[in-house]
């Protein structure tokens, strides 16, 4: 039965009353307390084959579970009250080894099996006017553990979730402040990482409703797209930590739309967890210059931003222009880093080049061949000659500081 609390239109229920029970009935059963206990025990061991299987001290720590649960069951019997205090009187010492030794099933079945054992002895207990008043109180209790056994567990899941979320974020912490992969060992196998190359860093900004579920959402899109997914949220930052990428580009773009608005930067491929700081510097190099480049993919690559990134005053940045494309460029030789810069210079004109150089078009486009084959970067496609005239700079500096 409900009425209305004044003044708020809330339902409030109203407790259901339970008949007194008898002075002789409860001195039953506070006398069979024990009979009871051992009936039960006894009961369990022959009637749950886990229960059999289980260790000595999870054997006890459940034990201890039942026995107060019928202990309790008493105290409830002869003063009902509020169903508050089964957590703490049933539970209050037994949740970690409860959760930990038997699953939700399994705690329920235990309830089941203890009170089958107490409507059994309810002959014994009860003069037959009071037995089914016993019965119902009985049931009446068991569907209040019963809800608090579910309490505990999903307490206990929540803990561990929210454990597991630190951890996670520690985790990525770690890697992208360079540890030792020694030094992570046992933390990131508790995490459940198992790849050891083949790594990518994908950072970019994090969205306003970033909470508990939304990093399980985006933990589980990326466990579909890759065999090893962190996430690890630092500030207004979002970092995707990934292992054995299966598709590149349908992977990043699948997992773009977790981001918040702006930039999405993935590092390159780390070739293992010690290089993976490296990959999260770039990503992390390249969020900040991003904004340089407003017609960027989202997300990009690092590597494709690499002459904001040197404009930026990013060092890595710099001597991977200098290593990946100048000096490849000047030991194939070939005349390469001349007519590159002379096509650069003049526009990107085939035959204003040819006449600078006194040489014929079709040579140029061969030599523009080749400075995309050394370098990996094609002149003809305007970002990617933008990204050979940034090395060329860079590469000349270095000679010149040199010098």
């Amino acid at each position: 039965m409900t009425d209305e609390r004044p003044g708020t239109g809330s339902p409030r229920i109203r407790p259901v009353r339970q008949p007194k029970a008898s002075p002789e009935t409860l001195k039953r059963l506070k006398s069979h307390l024990g009979i009871l206990s051992t009936v039960a025990l006894k009961h369990l061991d022959q009637s749950l084959p886990w229960y059999r299987g289980l260790r000595p001290q999870e054997r006890a720590a459940l034990g201890l579970v039942a026995q107060k649960g019928i202990a309790s069951f008493v105290s409830w019997y002869e003063r009902p009250s509020s169903p508050q205090w089964v957590l703490t009187d049933v539970f209050g010492t037994a949740p970690t080894e409860l959760t930990r030794s038997i699953s939700l099933q399994k705690a329920l079945q235990l309830i089941r099996t203890i009170v089958e054992v107490v409507e059994n002895q309810v002959p014994e207990l009860a003069p037959d006017s009071e037995q089914m008043q016993l019965r119902e109180a009985v049931l009446r209790y068991s569907r209040e553990v019963a809800f608090a056994a579910a309490d505990v567990y999903a307490r206990a899941a929540e803990s561990r979730g929210a454990w597991d979320s630190r951890l996670e974020a520690l985790v990525v912490d770690a890697v992208l402040r360079g540890e030792s992969p020694d030094a992570l060992r046992s933390r990131i196998a508790a995490v459940g990482w198992t790849s050891q190359s083949g790594i990518h860093v994908i950072v970019g900004s994090s969205p306003e409703d970033a909470g508990a579920t939304f990093v399980g959402d985006l933990r589980r899109a990326g466990q579909r797209v890759a065999k090893d997914c962190l996430v690890g949220i630092q500030g207004d930052r979002l970092i995707l930590m990934l292992g054995g990428v299966r598709e590149l580009e349908t992977t990043f773009s699948r997992l773009a739309e977790y981001f918040g608005p702006g930039p999405i930067v993935y590092g390159p491929e780390a070739a293992s967890l010690r290089d993976a700081a490296a990959s999260a510097h770039a990503a992390f190099e390249g969020i900040a210059a991003a904004r340089a480049w407003p017609l960027a993919p989202r997300p990009v690559a690092a590597d494709d931003l690499w002459p904001e990134r040197v404009m930026n005053g990013d060092v890595a940045a710099r001597t991977a222009l200098i290593n990946d494309i100048h000096k490849p460029l000047v030991k194939a030789g070939n005349g390469l880093v001349e007519t590159l810069s002379s096509y650069l210079a003049l526009g990107h004109s085939l035959e204003g080049t040819a006449r600078e150089l006194f040489v014929h078009a079709n040579t140029v486009r061969y030599r523009l061949k080749r400075v995309c084959d050394v370098s990996g970067w094609d002149p003809l496609v305007p970002r990617e000659a933008f990204v050979l005239q940034t090395a060329l700079v860079v590469g000349r500096l270095e000679a010149s500081e040199s010098l």
